[in-house]
């Protein structure tokens, strides 16, 4: 019998399925099969995991990996352009940053520069937890996060806040 109670896969769906569904977009195109196939998975563990969120983003990272491999060989084998994902960026009012090239550029990074961006921005996740997800210490996941940060700056021709104040000193 599963630790699984209807209400809490509710409340676990209600909290993390839209984080988790953009963590797996970045690997998959199923984004949303891959996550209703990690909860299925959660569903029939026999013993509750330490940490429900880490052990979700774990699964769905690895299967969203195997997915990638799956649409590779299919893409081999029919010799067929994949379909864009969608961007990860919406228009501004302000119009700083252009949607389709922050998207680009994100897209640009290594996979484990990408990877930490996207948990730690917008699926709101701390570097202990990444690092769990990963198996990396949080130090290296915060050192990840400032390099693919200061790429991005780089690739978007932004200027950091604490470069523009030393030069405007």
């Amino acid at each position: 019998m599963s630790f699984l109670t209807p209400e809490l896969l509710a409340q676990l769906i209600d909290a993390h399925a839209a984080a988790l569904e953009l963590f797996a977009a970045q690997w998959s195109k199923a984004s949303a099969d891959v996550v209703q196939e990690a909860f299925v998975e959660l569903a029939r563990q026999p013993k509750r995991p330490d940490n429900i969120a880490a052990w979700l983003y774990r699964v769905v990272r690895h299967r969203a990996y195997d997915d990638r491999r799956a649409e590779s060989r299919r893409r081999r084998r029919e010799t067929v352009a994949a379909a864009e994902n969608e961007p990860w960026f919406r228009p501004t009012s302000s119009g700083q940053i252009v949607p389709q090239d922050a998207t680009e550029a994100l897209r640009e990074l290594p996979d484990e520069l990408r990877e930490v961006v996207v948990a730690r921005i917008w699926c709101g996740l701390t570097f202990e937890q990444i690092g769990e997800i990963t198996e990396m210490s949080a130090a290296t996941v915060f050192r990840r996060h400032r390099e693919a940060l200061s790429l991005l700056r780089s690739r978007l021709g932004i200027a950091c806040l604490d470069q523009e104040k030393t030069s405007n000193v």
